[in-house]
C-alpha cells in the first residue's frame, strides 16, 4: 500500500477494533448485571437490545454526516463517545442509568461503520486491501476484547473493568488525531446547507441508491448481518455443550475451554477477512462472494454433524466456519463501494448498516426459535438459508 492508503488503514483499524471490543464484551457483563441490578433477563435483555439497536438506527444519520462533514471527525467522535458510554456504565447505580449509558454507547458506536467504510471506499486506491486490514483489526477486537475482559473480571470488580476498557479507545483517539491523510470527494460546502435543503438532498441521494444493483448488494449485506447475529448469539452455548470441551484449572482459576475455542474461531476469522479483501482487489468481488457463500452454506450444514466428533474435527470445522463467516464482510463492503456513487458512499453504508445491525438483529430471535424447537441441527439448517439466498443474489450480480 502507498502512503495515503497505509494511513487510512491505520486510522480505520483503530476505530474498527474499538467498536468490536465493546460490542463483544457487553454480553460478558450481562451475567454480572443480572445479579448486581436484580432485574429479570427480559428487562436486562431489552436494555441491552436498545443499545445494540441504536447502532443500526443511527447508521443512516451517520452516513449523511460522513458525506457532509467528512469521516475523520466522526470516527474520532465515535471512539470518544464509546469510551464515554463505558465510563457511564461503570458509574451507573441503577438499571435505568445503565440503560442511559448503553444508549450513549450505541449512539456513539453507530457513527463508526458508515464513516470508516466510506472513507476507505472513497479515498483508498486499493480499497479491497485496505478493507482486508480493516477487517483483520475488527476480528482482533472481537476475539481479544472478550478474552481480556474475562481475565480482568477474574481479578477486578466489574466497574473497574468497565473503566479499564476505556483505555484502548482513548489511546486510539490520541493516535488517530495525529494522522493526516487525503479524504477524497468531500466538499466542505455541503456542510453549510439548511435543514430543508439537507432533507431534499437526502431524498434525492436515496433515490440514486434504489436501483437493482445496489438493492441486491444491500440485501446480501442484510442477510450476512442476520446470519452473523444469529450464529454468534448462540454459538458460545453450542460449543459449551460439546463433550470435547470442559473446565480447565489453572492455579486458583477454573476456565471454560469452550470460551477459548470460541475466541480461537474468531481469530481465524481475521485470516478470512484478509483474504476476502485481497481477493476483492485481484478478482471480481461478485465472483468472490459467490464462492464464499457456496463454502459457507456447506460448512454451516456440516457443522452440527462434525462438531463434537473429537477435538481435531471440532477444531477444523470451527476454524472453517470462522474463516468463511468473516471472509464475506470485506467483499460485500467492496461491492457497496462499487455499486454506489462515490459522493454518497457514507449514505450507502448508512443504509447498509441499518440492515446489517438493525434488521440483522432479528437473527438472534430467529436462531433462538430454531434452537428451542429443533436444537443445534435445526439452528444450523435455518442459518444456512441466509447465505443460500445470498448466493442467488450473487448469481444475479454476475449475470447482469
Amino acid at each position: 500500500m502507498e502512503g495515503n492508503d497505509r494511513t487510512i488503514a491505520g486510522f480505520t483499524m483503530v476505530g474498527h477494533a474499538s467498536f468490536h471490543v465493546y460490542e463483544m464484551t457487553i454480553p460478558l457483563f450481562v451475567v454480572v448485571w443480572l445479579d448486581v441490578f436484580d432485574v429479570s433477563p427480559a428487562v436486562l435483555g431489552t436494555i441491552v437490545a436498545v443499545g445494540y439497536g441504536l447502532v443500526g438506527v443511527g447508521a443512516i444519520p451517520s452516513g449523511v454526516l460522513a458525506d457532509r462533514y467528512g469521516s475523520k471527525r466522526l470516527v474520532i467522535a465515535s471512539m470518544l463517545g464509546m469510551a464515554g458510554g463505558f465510563v457511564l456504565v461503570a458509574l451507573s447505580p441503577t438499571e435505568w442509568l445503565l440503560a442511559l449509558a448503553l444508549v450513549v454507547w450505541g449512539a456513539a458506536a453507530s457513527l463508526y461503520h458508515p464513516a470508516g467504510l466510506s472513507l476507505i471506499t472513497r479515498s483508498a486506491s486499493r480499497r479491497g486491501t485496505v478493507l482486508a486490514y480493516h477487517g483483520v483489526a475488527g476480528n482482533l477486537g472481537i476475539a481479544l476484547g472478550p478474552l481480556v475482559a474475562v481475565v480482568l473480571l477474574t481479578v477486578f470488580e466489574w466497574r473497574t473493568v468497565a473503566l479499564l476498557l476505556t483505555v484502548p479507545a482513548l489511546a486510539g483517539v490520541a493516535f488517530a488525531t495525529r494522522l493526516e491523510f487525503e479524504e477524497t470527494d468531500f466538499d466542505a460546502e455541503r456542510s453549510s446547507v439548511d435543514a430543508r435543503e439537507a432533507l431534499s438532498r437526502f431524498l434525492d441521494q436515496s433515490k440514486l441508491l434504489f436501483v437493482p444493483g445496489f438493492l441486491a448488494v444491500f440485501t446480501i449485506a442484510m442477510l450476512a448481518g442476520t446470519y452473523y447475529r444469529g450464529l454468534f448469539t448462540f454459538l458460545p452455548e453450542v460449543l459449551a455443550d460439546l463433550p470435547v470441551f470442559g473446565a480447565v484449572v489453572v492455579g486458583d482459576l477454573t476456565l471454560d475451554s469452550s470460551q477459548y475455542a470460541f475466541a480461537g474461531l474468531l481469530l481465524v476469522g481475521a485470516a478470512g477477512q484478509y483474504l476476502g479483501g485481497r481477493l476483492s482487489d485481484s478478482s471480481s468481488p461478485e465472483r468472490v462472494i459467490a464462492v464464499t457463500f457456496v463454502a459457507l452454506v456447506a460448512v454451516t450444514l456440516v457443522f452440527p454433524f462434525v462438531a463434537g466428533a473429537g477435538l481435531a474435527a471440532t477444531a477444523a470445522i470451527g476454524a472453517l466456519l470462522g474463516f468463511f463467516v468473516f471472509m464475506e464482510a470485506p467483499v460485500h463492503q467492496a461491492l457497496i463501494g462499487k455499486y454506489a456513487p462515490a459522493e454518497i458512499h457514507g449514505l450507502s453504508f448508512g443504509y447498509t448498516y441499518l440492515g446489517v445491525f438493525g434488521i440483522g438483529a432479528a437473527g438472534s430471535s430467529i436462531a433462538g426459535v430454531a434452537i428451542t424447537v429443533g436444537g443445534t441441527q435445526l439452528l444450523f439448517a435455518v442459518l444456512a438459508v441466509f447465505p443460500a439466498v445470498g448466493l442467488v443474489l450473487a448469481g444475479y450480480l454476475l449475470w447482469r
